[in-house]
């Protein structure tokens, strides 16, 4: 490849696909990109500021990375979404900048007043938050455990529903 991916020459479909192709399996990653993506707002500003890093696994002769080759992978640089907030880099509305920080804690571990982001959204971002939460915890995943009485052997259920859901996009 002649020069770096840019983030900012993917299609909106596929950035969201490179960065939960990169999130699958860590929940907490799924659930911040799917919260980004779901409130509509944050992706190509992200994108278009440099916060998302790409890459593509496009040289067959280097060792195996367990990526397919011109499949794009991404990444959110959490710990420059301060510096571009204060340089002007990229802006939102007050519930805006909630759903943002709520996703930077829950990808990042940064620190959040969870009263003063979830007091300040509308009830369609509140409902986003409350999703991304429990899909962090993996209430997508879970199952009962039943025990059969004759011999004391414990199965798992068919999968719960989650505690959210996702609604559906505008």
């Amino acid at each position: 490849m002649l020069f770096d991916p840019k983030a900012s020459d993917f299609e909106a479909t596929d950035l969201e696909n490179a960065l939960l192709r990169t999130a699958v399996g860590d929940y907490a990653a799924e659930a911040a990109v799917l919260l980004l993506a779901n409130a509509g707002h944050w992706l190509p500003q992200l994108a278009a500021a440099g916060l998302i890093a790409v890459d593509y696994d496009d040289d067959p002769t280097g060792p195996p990375t367990g990526q397919a080759p011109g499949v794009g992978w991404a990444s959110v640089t959490w710990v420059d979404i301060d510096a571009a907030l204060r340089d002007g880099r990229i802006h939102g509305s007050s519930g805006q900048l909630r759903i943002l920080r709520a996703a930077a804690s829950i990808a990042d571990g940064q620190a959040l007043d969870l009263g003063d982001v979830a007091s300040g959204l509308d009830r369609r971002h509140l409902q986003l938050l409350l999703a991304a939460i429990a899909h962090t915890g993996g209430s997508h995943e879970h199952r009962t455990q039943d025990v059969y009485p004759d011999t004391g052997a414990v199965f798992l259920s068919d999968p719960l529903p989650a505690l959210q859901s996702w609604p559906p996009r505008d």
